[in-house]
């Protein structure tokens, strides 16, 4: 199934479907904050984004798949699983991305 997201969202999860850091990286502001609720931690900035994908997306070869999208009090709602090499996989997230300009300002991950 298709859905229709914003260019920086889409631009997002297609960089994550390759595994791609750089691609990733490139739709957030530079200073950008990542909220993991899954894991407890925030991170800000593109190098601390890196580190975040580094070490708990690429080892464990995580790729989000959204199935369902909504606009809610100024967010966009992305629900779907990831699969990957981690134990529980798939796991159902609910990513919720605020967007500026074009670009990710904040991302709230939350399974």
């Amino acid at each position: 199934m298709t859905i229709d997201l914003p260019k920086p969202i889409a631009d997002y999860v297609a960089a994550n479907a390759r595994l791609d850091v750089d691609g990733m990286l490139r739709p957030f502001a530079a200073d950008a904050v990542v909220h993991d609720l899954g894991i407890g931690k925030q991170f800000k900035g593109t190098s601390e984004l890196r580190t975040l994908f580094e070490e708990e997306v690429i080892p464990v070869r995580a790729i989000f798949t959204p199935d369902t999208a909504r606009r809610e009090d100024g967010t966009v709602v992305v629900e779907g699983p990831a699969r990957g090499d981690f134990p529980g996989s798939p796991l159902r997230f609910t990513y919720r991305f605020t967007l500026w300009d074009e670009v990710i300002t904040t991302l709230e991950i939350a399974l």
